[in-house]
């Protein structure tokens, strides 16, 4: 399936003939940043654009000299991999005066640069729109004291700013997602985890500090992430007498045969009377009121080390093209903007209006909302009781965030007054009578016991045991299903939809979360689990790259999961660094293999060491690894040697990420909502009763909206013989990565980020923050 024709060829229509661009980090480290500039570079030279390194930020820029210097194809090479910057950051007090702006100005126009990426946070970022607005003012001061001519006046006219979020608190109005924030969630993640087997070994309490001095994102976030009991954030100052409350809720947990607690504390957390509430205050607490063995930890700059996860660097790499593009389209009228993301959608929006809207637009309610439904459970006279009984089934190959999907549905559905069930082996268990009820304490362990799914699943569909199914379904009273999974799900839901004529047992609300590590069903950008088994592949693309360190060149073939889709071998080589990347929607010939293997040949002659390609398992029934290896092997030789590698199910493996967690958190808790919602309207005469179209959908991320559809709508989008959707978003992101691989290739600027303006509030509908 080829890329649709381009709207715009990015060579017929911009240039970077003539312009320089500089990039530099500020402010605070964060990881991922690397990938940002190593965007900018590489795009930038695309374009034909020279391109300089700051270094050290703003002191840098200040100080001039070496640390102003022009940045090559192979200067960011092998950085991708890499946490913090590697050009370095400072805080400049100097640039906050007007001399030092005025010193920075001279810097900047001896060698011919007006175009400015400024990686970083607020304080960064503000620095920068001031030193536009000041940009005129300064040259006519530098021509005044003959430091330049007066045409350089003319000639370096105006400033041009674009700048890129680097923050692991994702405080800033305008994104829904900063650079560095997912790697932080890691950090902290990876430790809850790890503490939760020693805690629940020894029955203890364990207080936990992240960083977050006036931003709570982290500690809420990961808090819906690993289960914890309590969240303490600068942003919701608890009521007063929250420490009683909280000393209840632990209490209860263990009550509930819970052998441990997790409390979490934002850094810059205060009470109601502006009182910073502190790690050993909370330790001290729980030891005098419940006598529990408490242990505090407080994970510090941990959290901004590391290597980036696949989602930062596909983040900052997008972020990064996104840049270039924009400060090639600015005008002298142009607003210093600001690259963000919206969804998966990259976005444009004015500097000063995201600043500006910091403290007033930082808003929680939500990931809050959703927390309090899942962690505090209201006492049994407190919950409706509806009389419904929902059942959640998995279907399919198991992905990372099944559990967390389950765990959430249940919860909610029990808060909305329905009686769960879970029905092991899928559809199989179902004919087979293995519904069981389940109840607000259960998968106490899910998040990292069971990486996942705590049900076993099976691939069977339906329709041969229908008959069966619609008799469990009428013996247990069944008023509605949740399924989680994949592209057997999507299958189950049609066959299901087909039996309503037979049987009215099916005649209920029935609703579909999309989790497949393949992220390969029809009606949603993303899928539950494909997040992790992307981290997997970028992990271990890391590991096998520096297994060849101090060794001659090599090139290393690399087999993903994914069947006939190729988003896992696109994103993953995105994220990797690959050189190349074969795919079944982009059908490719010997040719293009020749002129491949021709191109990492000539890259391998400079001072390339090493080389990336991915294949996806069924992007050629003829061109198997076996024969691409070969290939390789044997054009590459007397220049590189190669080595094969097929990660196969390791990719389904491993704890779930943190955006797993959170997105199969969030969407499962809509769908259950949805649920509730439909039962009430179908409810009639005593009993459901649901055929309409529209009460048999999936629930789908779209750009920026989650958005429920009914799954008969989405037979027109599917392609049944190679189970994939017949358009799919990521396939845009292919050029970005040959591009960044140092091909020469057509670019479609039609889908580039478009400036916006930021708002308040969005609509109610719209939930683009959803996974994170």
């Amino acid at each position: 399936m080829a890329q649709p024709d381009s709207k715009k060829i990015f060579f017929e229509n911009l240039s970077g003939a003539g312009k320089a661009i500089a990039v530099l980090t500020s402010g605070g480290d964060a990881q991922g940043m690397n990938g940002a500039v190593r965007a900018v570079v590489r795009m930038g030279l695309y374009v034909g654009a020279k391109v300089y390194f700051i270094h050290e930020g703003y002191q840098g820029m200040v100080d001039g000299g070496d640390n102003i210097k022009e940045a090559t194809w192979e200067s960011v090479s092998s950085m991708l991999q890499l946490g913090g910057t590697v050009i370095g950051s400072a805080r400049c007090k100097e640039f906050r005066t007007h001399e030092g702006r005025l010193k920075a100005a001279h810097n900047l126009v001896q060698r011919g640069i007006t175009n400015l990426c400024v990686i970083g946070g607020d304080g960064s970022l503000t620095g920068a729109n001031l030193f536009k607005e000041e940009w005129s003012g300064l040259l006519n001061e530098l021509v005044e004291q003959g430091l330049i001519e007066a045409d350089a006046v003319q000639k370096y006219s105006a400033l041009h700013i674009v700048g890129m979020v680097g923050s692991i608190d994702n405080d800033f109005c305008g994104t829904d997602m900063t650079i560095g924030t997912d790697s932080a969630l890691h950090r902290i993640i990876e430790v809850v985890d790890a503490i939760m087997t020693t805690a629940q070994s020894h029955q203890r309490t364990f207080v936990l500090e992240v960083m977050g001095r006036h931003c709570g994102y982290l500690a809420l976030v990961s808090g819906l992430a690993c289960g914890a009991d309590w969240v303490l954030i600068p942003e919701m100052p608890p009521e007063d007498g929250w420490e009683e409350k909280m000393c209840q809720k632990l209490s209860a947990n263990r009550a509930g045969m819970k052998r441990l607690n997790i409390i979490i504390v934002a850094e810059g957390a205060i009470d109601r009377n502006n009182k910073p509430i502190t790690t050993e205050y909370v330790k001290n607490l729980v030891v005098k009121c419940l006598g529990f063995d408490t242990r505090v930890t407080i994970l510090g700059h941990v959290q901004r080390g590391g290597t980036p996860s696949a989602f930062d660097r596909i983040l900052a790499s997008r972020m990064g093209v996104e840049a270039v593009l924009a400060l090639l389209e600015t005008t002298a009228n142009t607003p210093a903007c600001v690259v963000s993301l919206c969804g998966n959608q990259s976005v444009r929006v004015p500097l000063m209006e995201c600043v500006q809207m910091v403290s007033a637009v930082l808003s929680f309610e939500n990931n809050l909302k959703t927390y309090k439904l899942l962690a505090h459970r209201k006492p049994e006279s407190e919950l409706p009781t509806s009389n419904f009984n929902v059942a959640v089934l998995n279907v399919g190959a198991p992905a990372a965030g099944m559990n967390a999907a389950v765990r959430s549905a249940v919860r909610v559905g029990i808060s909305e007054g329905h009686k769960m069930f879970a029905v092991s082996d899928g559809f199989e268990g179902f004919y087979k009578g293995q519904p069981y009820t389940l109840y607000f304490t259960d998968f106490v362990y899910f998040y990292n016991l069971f990486h996942n799914t705590h049900f076993l699943i099976l691939r069977t569909l339906p329709a041969k045991h229908v008959e069966k199914i619609a008799e469990q379904m009428r013996k247990h009273n069944i008023n509605a299903l949740l399924i989680i999974g994949g592209f057997e799900a999507f299958l189950s839901l049609l066959e299901l939809l087909t039996a309503r004529g037979k049987y009215d047992e099916f005649c209920v609300p029935m609703v579909m979360v999309p989790a497949t590590v393949s992220n390969n069903v029809p009606g949603s950008d993303l899928s539950i689990g494909a997040d992790t088994a992307l981290n997997a592949i970028t992990t271990t693309c890391d590991r096998i790259k520096q297994s060849a360190s101090g060794t001659k060149r090599r090139v290393f073939i690399i087999e993903t999961m994914g069947g006939y889709c190729g988003y896992l071998a696109t994103v993953g080589g995105l994220a990797s660094g690959a050189d190349a990347a074969y795919i079944y929607e982009e059908p490719f010939d010997i040719k293009e293999l020749q002129a491949n293997v021709e191109h990492l040949t000539e890259k391998m002659k400079t001072s390339i060491q090493r080389g990336l390609v991915l294949r996806n398992e069924n992007c050629n029934e003829n061109y198997t690894t076996d024969f691409i290896y070969q290939l390789y092997s044997e054009e590459g030789r007397g220049v590189f040697d190669c080595r094969k590698n097929v990660l196969g199910h390791m990719q389904q493996g491993g704890a779930p990420s943190p955006f797993d967690r959170n997105f199969g958190t969030k969407i499962s808790a809509k769908a259950m909502q949805w649920v509730s919602k439909k039962l009430v309207e179908t409810f009639r005469q005593g009993r459901v009763f649901a055929n309409t179209e529209d009460s048999c959908c999936l629930l789908g991320m779209r750009r920026r909206t989650l958005v429920f559809q009914p799954v008969v709508q989405l037979k027109d989008e599917t392609d049944f013989v190679h189970r994939i959707p017949k358009e799919q978003w990521w396939l845009k992101l292919r050029p970005l990565m040959k591009i960044l691989a140092k091909y020469k290739t057509s670019y479609d600027v039609s889908d580039s980020g478009q400036l916006e303006h930021v708002v308040h509030n969005r609509p109610k509908d719209s939930d683009a923050s959803v996974a994170m």
